[in-house]
């Protein structure tokens, strides 16, 4: 592969191009926002999104999506809820076979459909696999060692692109459970925000890892009925992501969930954010695709009845305390 097209200028698509780049493959960047692009060409640095990061000479970015359709490989990078209408923008541009790696984490409001769900039927004929883990994109793009899943249901193809991506810093670990690293990818930007709400109101540490364990409790249900092994939920796209991303203020999720949890309201802390935060738009989806599977997701219903319908958010979290004592693994 010796060129590969990114599709999203935020803080880890441009942090993908710096590990691709690194590799001396020609990565063509793209940005919805012609500005971003031109900057990035100017600076060669993403100044709205990842300061201070040079990029290398490898890296171009446009605002054109034919021009990242050349690309052997493409990465999509853009927020979960945009990637339906760029893939229609983009599938004129696509050619058949070229695979693409997904690397949004979300679930779709409305449709309440995984990303690779999404890629299928918009991009029929591309080969899928998905990137998720824990990883920070500045950590990443400063060459700081990392360990991300890389899910793909053709072992031959995930391999391949393992080989791709992989460098001394950055390790792909190939799986073929693509639901697997799907949910827990989506559905941990939730429970970071419960996390961060614990914390925000000096809960303490018991209290947030209580919530992280449960959580993975709602990972591995709404995985189960995606189809998903068990086994990949305790893996970097499930617990490891889960851990970084509920436990660090460098966390948009995390952060966003402490401000409510010191009296913030969501519209102050989102007005004051240019980078989306997945896990807002995640939860209500999330929540009602619980609901339409017949299954209990009680901390991301919290989280959502906060966001969304005006819980006050100490009674949200007495309603989970005073629910019924149960066995641990039911």
């Amino acid at each position: 592969m010796e060129r590969i097209g990114i599709v999203g200028a935020g803080a880890w698509g441009t942090a993908l191009a710096t590990v691709v780049a690194r590799s001396e493959v020609a990565v063509t960047l793209w940005a919805h926002e012609p500005a971003v692009a031109e900057g990035i060409e100017a600076a060669r640095e993403n100044v709205a999104y990842l300061p201070g990061v040079r990029l290398p000479p490898a890296v171009s970015a446009t605002s054109d999506l034919a021009r990242v359709a050349d690309g052997d490989l493409i990465l999509w990078v853009t927020p979960a809820q945009f990637v339906r209408p760029v893939l229609r923008g983009f599938s004129r541009f696509y050619r058949p076979g070229v695979p693409v790696l997904m690397c949004a984490k979300g679930i779709e409001e409305g449709t309440l459909s995984l990303m690779s769900e999404i890629l299928a039927r918009e991009l029929p004929r591309a080969p899928i696999g998905i990137l998720s883990g824990p990883t920070f994109a500045a950590e990443v793009a400063r060459g700081l060692p990392t360990a991300i899943t890389l899910a793909c249901a053709d072992p031959d193809l995930g391999r391949r692109l393992a080989a791709v991506l992989g460098g001394p810093a950055f390790r792909p670990y190939w799986s073929p459970d693509v639901a697997g690293a799907e949910v827990g990818g989506a559905v941990k930007n939730v429970l970071a925000i419960a996390c961060g709400i614990v914390k925000g109101r000096g809960l303490g540490h018991n209290a947030q890892a209580a919530l992280i364990t449960r959580g993975v409790a709602e990972i591995a249900r709404l995985a189960a009925v995606k189809g998903a092994d068990p086994v990949s939920i305790m893996g970097l796209a499930g617990l490891g992501d889960l851990i970084l991303t509920a436990t660090s203020m460098q966390s948009r999720n995390f952060s966003l969930g402490v401000a409510l949890g010191e009296g913030r309201t969501l519209a102050e802390v989102l007005g004051a954010r240019r980078s989306v935060t997945e896990g807002v738009f995640t939860a209500r989806a999330a929540r009602e695709l619980a609901a339409r599977s017949g299954i209990e997701m009680p901390i991301t219903a919290a989280v959502a009845a906060v966001l969304f319908d005006g819980a006050d958010i100490d009674a949200a979290i007495a309603d989970l305390l005073a629910r019924p004592l149960r066995a641990e693994h039911d």
